[in-house]
């Protein structure tokens, strides 16, 4: 199924795993989430990110390295 609604190879994380992959705060994803920076999936009352979200918010939040002087 290559229709984009095929969910089966999703995996998905909890906030707490997503702080401990990012070794951040829970509330640190909590403000990630709620503010859009990083999409997830609301199941009741706790939220899920699938992991390739995680994956492409860090490459996106990677810095090149190059340092200020001055």
């Amino acid at each position: 199924m290559t229709d984009g609604n095929n969910f089966s190879d999703v995996r998905f994380l909890t906030v707490a795993e997503v702080a401990e992959v990012m070794r951040v705060s829970k509330m640190t994803v909590y403000r990630l989430v709620h503010s859009g920076e990083m999409p997830a999936v609301r199941f009741g009352r706790s939220y899920r990110v699938p992991e390739s979200a995680v994956q492409q918010y860090v490459r996106g939040a990677s810095v090149d390295g190059q340092s200020e002087t001055g």
